[in-house]
């Protein structure tokens, strides 16, 4: 029984970054933005959450450091997209490349340094700390507020249809700005809960792809926030399932076990492209430059 609720707390952890990345993404999507910068959000987050705990050995600092970073580098994309009226695609790129660029550049003098365990949360046979707790209560939070109330009602109406949402109103740019900033935060926790909480160190690039599984896992869902949990967490179990076939001696070699998780990240998005259903569900100005202004 121990084994088992080891088991579990591991596909909670490996599942949590995954969570919060593509929760702050869902999220953006629905207002009507791709957002390709995840993967750099998230390392940008990593290096910021750890170093600021090495500063000041605060986690609340620390993930709000995480979260601020993020945030900042959101801010890049948002003012490229929404403002300048840059091409999505290319400026979530170019906003990847510079989350990487500048975690390798800042994060030189933390190489090699760890953090002490994460505390977990006292609950009898199941070691799970808060934050994979808060993420649940996240996933309730934005279904809610999506489904219920007229935040999400104008959200979804900047996604749907910015030029009638526009002509009721509704801020679309404002609304806009504050879903991406809301993603870029998602995704710095994200990156902070792999350096603070998973593996307690910094190294360069640790995110490893995690931020465009994120992406994939949006389409997964369905632009719906509770598949998106169902979606982490079997990512999660894919994730430590090769972990451990590779401690159990599986005569696989490593390196074909640790592609697993990105091999059915692309079978996912095959499947999807297939699915005409799915592709309607999609909101349908997503990714398309709004120039009405507000």
């Amino acid at each position: 029984m121990n084994h088992i609720a080891d088991i579990l707390a591991g596909i909670a952890v490996a599942s949590t970054p995954l969570v919060y990345a593509a929760l702050g993404e869902l999220v953006a999507e629905k207002a009507g933005v791709l957002n390709l910068g995840v993967e750099g959000m998230m390392v940008l987050g990593a290096l910021a959450g750890f170093a600021a705990f090495q500063g000041s050995g605060s986690y609340p600092l620390a993930f709000g450091a995480a979260m601020a970073a993020g945030i900042a580098l959101a801010l890049v994309f948002t003012v490229l997209t929404q403002t300048l009226h840059a091409n999505q695609v290319a400026s979530g790129l170019a906003v990847s490349m510079l989350g990487l660029g500048l975690s390798a550049l800042l994060g030189q003098g933390y190489a090699g340094q760890s953090a002490p365990a994460f505390p977990v949360l006292p609950i009898p046979g199941l070691p799970v700390d808060a934050l994979a707790c808060l993420s649940i209560a996240a996933i309730a939070a934005v279904a809610l507020t999506l489904k219920r109330t007229r935040t999400g009602l104008n959200l979804r109406a900047a996604g749907e249809n910015p030029h009638s949402a526009r002509t009721v109103g509704l801020p679309v740019v404002t609304i806009r700005y504050a879903a991406i900033l809301f993603g870029g935060a998602m995704a710095g926790l994200g990156g902070s809960y792999l350096s603070l909480v998973q593996t307690p160190l910094w190294a360069e690039g640790m995110t490893a792809g995690r931020g465009w599984i994120a992406l994939a896992l949006v389409v997964f869902a369905g632009w719906r926030p509770w598949r998106l949990l169902f979606g982490a967490y079997l990512f999660g179990g894919i994730i430590i399932l090769q972990l451990h076939a590779q401690g159990l001696g599986v005569r696989i070699p490593a390196q074909y076990l640790s592609i697993l998780p990105y091999l059915a990240t692309i079978l996912v998005l095959i499947l999807m492209a297939r699915d005409k259903t799915q592709r309607l569900s999609a909101p349908a100005s997503l990714g398309k430059a709004f120039y009405g202004g507000g």
